[in-house]
């Protein structure tokens, strides 16, 4: 009866490590994916100089009318290796203090005049849409002049939002499938129509950094946790043969 019992919750110890180190490998972003159905933008990130590029893009580029509420620049240069002065010397354009939240300066009543809402925070963007959807969303915005903005986007139809990564990556055109049956013309692809400051794999690149630091302040305890979490798996391997050496003791003198 021992040795059964030992079998099993043996078992029972084996299941659990294996769940464990699945959990710890996989990344919140890669559990939020949805469907698979854009292509993998592959982020990393434990790539501290990803984290930093993509954080200056975002402070460039999309502070202006997004917030990250769930983000401080105190804990973002903890994040990304950066010391006080370089966070509010380099990526502070609100004159925020260091212990303050990443908060827009747009006035929300401004916002909902220009775009109908306000724009989302994205704090938690990357974890509820994933990184695939955000890198694909950023790469498919075209010039649109039936919109309010100008653009549209064929990842998100009809969005209030104007491109603000335009002097990037350039001017998409859209060349549509036509109209037939009762249905309405659809986009069939983008063209690059005008060529931005960026050759398209530098804009790749960019994306990359960009949907990079958004899936850390998705979940910026990952980078910590990750660490943690293969001490505790190797805690719990060296208690196992640790249980299995005193069970032996244990039982040697029964047999």
């Amino acid at each position: 009866m021992p040795d059964k019992t030992y079998r099993a919750a043996m078992r029972t110890l084996t299941a659990l490590l294996l769940t464990l180190a699945v959990t710890f490998a996989a990344s919140p972003a890669a559990l939020a994916e949805e469907g698979g159905s854009y292509p993998e933008v592959n982020i990393n990130v434990h790539d501290q100089a990803a984290l930093q590029r993509g954080a200056r893009l975002f402070m460039n580029y999309c502070v202006g009318c997004h917030s990250l509420g769930y983000m401080r620049y105190s804990q973002m240069a903890k994040g990304l290796g950066l010391t006080e002065k370089q966070v509010m010397a380099n990526l502070d354009f609100t004159g925020a203090k260091f212990q303050d939240p990443i908060v827009s300066a747009m006035p929300e009543a401004d916002a909902r005049k220009w775009f109908g809402k306000a724009p989302p925070d994205l704090s938690l963007e990357v974890g509820a849409k994933g990184a695939d959807w955000v890198a694909a969303y950023l790469k498919s915005f075209y010039l649109d002049p039936s919109t309010a903005s100008g653009w549209n986007n064929t990842v998100f139809p009809n969005v209030a939002m104007p491109f603000p990564l335009w002097q990037l990556q350039g001017e998409q055109v859209a060349v549509m499938n036509p109209a037939g049956n009762g249905q309405p013309a659809t986009v069939k692809e983008l063209k690059l129509a005008h060529p931005g400051s960026m050759t398209p794999a530098q804009y790749a690149e960019a994306v990359r950094d960009l949907t990079t630091f958004l899936a850390y302040v998705s979940s910026p305890d990952e980078l910590s946790r990750s660490h943690i979490g293969a001490w505790v798996v190797l805690y719990l391997v060296l208690f196992t043969l640790f249980a299995l050496v005193l069970k032996k003791e244990y039982w040697k003198d029964v047999h």
